[in-house]
């Protein structure tokens, strides 16, 4: 097949969506498929454009087989609603010469968009409907009734706006993945055919993310002895996980001597996180970069307790990414999750860890001291079971193509 993917974030972005695009990129080239990619210069989630990139314009290459047509975009150093909107649609302006160079190259038999940005899907969709191909809408985030639940939006014009360009793409494109099952549930609710829509899970390569012994872990270079008790998050430090949370838990346990907090990651509320923990005076919590990708299971391995946060009102509105390499790892996670939805439920029925309350720092201190005197063996096991079963990157993506070959003409 020819396949065009469009999307803001790709490899060589190290979290979030860019990692599985460039993944699926680089996959779908590797079984023989012809691969083109419409996406920006990488900037997540430092919010600033990768030195690798910096001061470049319109750029293509060529990344495991497949080609990458990179464009500039408007990068803000501080996020807030409106330049974030700006930022997304810089890229749409600045990705426009693409589109018209593929207007007229070679038709590819099917187009991919991932969104957020969700307005991403008005060029796809007027991509296919002239080309007359079919298209794609893969859902990572929902990312209007996010900024509808989490109050980033307090104009309701505006927001009815959103909500109706949103239902315009989604009746009609041709097929809508997403990556959970509480995602599909919120697109049925919102009046969709469950027939149009498809599961396509974020997956983990789990020969390389792998339980390995404490010996082969970042403990040394972190300054940490094998005995030390360690709680990691891991990611992007943005506004919507309630970060803050874990400096004042930190401040509550300060007494436990033998206990660390390690912030591992870049985003728009690292200064804040990192400010605040100085005013504290937290020498037990540390922060570190990101680490690069062939360190991934090392980083892992450091932890005694994995933290998967975000807020009460996001639920079913995003699947955490970080959680599918914690459980290939073998990792004890404490997930904040409410009651009914699809994350609670995967927590609760196959043990992978503890469910808490959202967007409390009672139930996260209570969590971290209630699993410093557990056996954690059993979680450790299932998780790692759990991505043996259901999070096979090979598997997942034969299915997706699979899938993608049923809408082509017989």
């Amino acid at each position: 097949m020819r396949i065009l993917i469009y999307g803001i974030n790709y490899y060589p972005e190290l979290t979030g969506i860019g990692k599985y695009t460039g993944d699926m990129g680089a996959w779908l080239a590797g079984e023989g498929h012809s691969v083109e990619v419409i996406t920006a210069l990488p900037y997540y989630p430092e919010w600033a454009v990768h030195a690798s990139h910096a001061g470049r314009g319109w750029v293509t290459e060529q990344i495991e087989g497949a080609v990458v047509q990179r464009s500039p975009l408007y990068v803000p150093k501080n996020v807030t609603s409106v330049k974030r909107i700006l930022h997304e649609f810089s890229f749409v302006a600045g990705s426009l010469p693409y589109w018209l160079r593929a207007l007229v190259g070679k038709r590819p038999d099917v187009v991919i968009c991932v969104a957020p940005a969700f307005h991403l899907g008005f060029v796809a969709l007027a991509f296919a409907r002239l080309r007359r191909v079919p298209m794609v809408y893969h859902i990572q985030d929902l990312q209007v009734d996010m900024a509808k639940e989490l109050g980033m939006l307090k104009n309701q014009t505006f927001l009815n706006i959103l909500i109706k360009a949103e239902r315009f793409i989604l009746d009609r494109c041709t097929r809508i993945s997403t990556i959970s099952e509480g995602m599909i549930g919120k697109l049925v609710q919102k009046g969709l055919p469950k027939a149009r829509c498809l599961l396509f899970p974020n997956w983990v390569d789990g020969t390389a993310i792998r339980p390995l012994p404490p010996g082969e872990s970042l403990r040394a270079s972190f300054g940490l002895s094998e005995t030390d008790r360690v709680v990691l998050y891991s990611g992007s430090l943005g506004e919507k996980q309630g970060l803050d949370m874990i400096l004042t838990v930190a401040n509550q346990l300060r007494h436990r001597t033998d206990l660390y907090f390690l912030i591992v990651g870049s985003g728009g509320a690292e200064p804040k996180l990192v400010e605040m923990a100085r005013q504290l005076q937290l020498t037990q919590v540390k922060f570190f970069p990101l680490q690069p990708y062939e360190k991934l299971a090392a980083l892992l391995a450091t932890a005694d307790i994995h933290l998967v946060l975000q807020r009460k009102s996001a639920s079913d509105l995003v699947l955490p990414s970080k959680l599918t390499s914690i459980l290939a790892a073998g990792g004890f996670s404490l997930i904040t999750a409410v009651s009914g939805t699809s994350l609670y439920s995967l927590v609760e029925t196959h043990r992978i860890g503890l469910a808490i309350e959202p967007e409390s720092a009672d139930a996260l201190q209570a969590g971290i001291e209630q699993a410093l005197h557990m056996d954690l063996t059993p979680y450790r096991q299932n998780a790692r079971q759990y991505a043996e079963q259901h999070l096979d990157k090979d598997r997942i993506l034969q299915r997706f193509v699979a899938d993608l070959q049923t809408l082509l003409p017989s």
